[in-house]
């Protein structure tokens, strides 16, 4: 029987999910989280180790011979050392695909809350203002229609896709630019393909949905900011580094950008120091968009289906390119 450990299952399933099915593959060792120091000593005797964000990088390989597979429970796969393993003869494999609607939603539920500043009322009624209030009813800052705005998306992927999919259901005109622009076809019903300085300069609101590459780090600078409305929203749910924090921070304090909804960040969890952390009218929550229940039911399901097309000889969802 193959020995089977996870290195840092809380994420993932802090509980409400069962690990029984992985059980069924092999003997099973559950990690809640994995300190660095500590990889090698829990990993040292499994033929299969499960990652989601504890970094396998080539000196921690060189200490695990017994090792034929490593499942990342993530989509992004940079946690690991894919050029290394592929020289160990190591399949990596991730998780496609499985938070796309969960993602898609998030884009909207930190829209929402900038345009309609639910919590902030809520937080507002539970003090009493209402009930103090002359008025039948009041609002602490200005409300926003989204119908008729400029939705630009950086990056058409399938999250991308199905995030111009529910900004139509809202009646916004959405434009696109990425990697796979085709000028000859529209990239989606109801999607416009545009330049990035164009999308930049004409978006209401500008989601980020482009993976982190050595050519979009930083895109989001000084210079792009400057391209955008004053009275846009940046919204990212892809990669925190996509963006210099800096000279975001610096647009949001110095009014240069209306505001900001951060699902993640450049260093997670962040530093107190963080620029973003306290700026100017930016919305910030703990890289949850992929986590809904739903989504992690998925993800699990897929990397037990990942051990198993392994197991029976025939790897799917394989990243590096291990020699046969």
């Amino acid at each position: 029987m193959v020995r089977i450990t996870v290195l840092d299952g809380y994420t993932m399933n802090p509980g409400d999910l069962s690990w029984d099915s992985v059980r069924e593959l092999g003997e099973l060792h559950v990690y809640d989280r994995t300190e660095p120091e500590r990889i090698v000593e829990r990993a040292r005797d499994s033929e299969i180790v499960l990652t989601n964000k504890t970094p396998i990088r080539a000196a921690v390989l060189e200490q695990l011979p017994k090792l034929k597979y490593i499942g990342v429970l993530a989509t992004g796969y940079d946690v690991v050392d894919v050029s290394e393993a592929a020289l160990r003869g190591i399949p990596v494999t991730n998780v496609p695909a499985y938070s796309t609607v969960s993602v898609a939603q998030h884009v909207f539920a930190l829209l929402l809350e900038w345009s309609n500043r639910v919590g902030l009322h809520d937080e507002s009624v539970r003090r009493g203002d209402w009930s103090r209030s002359a008025d039948f009813c009041y609002w602490k800052s200005p409300l926003t229609e989204l119908a008729g705005k400029t939705m630009g998306l950086v990056g058409l992927g399938r999250i991308g896709r199905q995030t111009a999919r529910i900004a139509a259901a809202f009646g916004m005109r959405v434009i696109a630019c990425g990697r796979t622009m085709r000028t000859d076809r529209p990239p989606e019903p109801g999607v416009e393909w545009c330049g990035m300085d164009e999308l930049l300069a004409v978006s209401d609101v500008v989601s980020l949905h482009c993976p982190l590459t050595p050519e979009t780090e930083g895109m989001i600078d000084r210079r792009a900011l400057a391209r955008m409305k004053p009275t846009a929203v940046l919204i990212n749910t892809a990669r925190g580094k996509l963006i210099n924090e800096r000279d975001l921070a610096d647009a949001l304090n110095e009014g240069r950008l209306a505001g900001a909804a951060l699902d993640v960040l450049s260093v997670e969890p962040p530093v107190a120091s963080s620029p973003l952390i306290g700026a100017r009218n930016c919305i910030i929550t703990p890289h949850i968009a992929w986590a809904s229940l739903e989504a992690r039911t998925r993800l699990l399901q897929t990397a037990v289906d990942n051990i198993r097309a392994f197991l029976g000889g025939k790897p799917v969802n394989v990243v590096n390119n291990v020699p046969r």
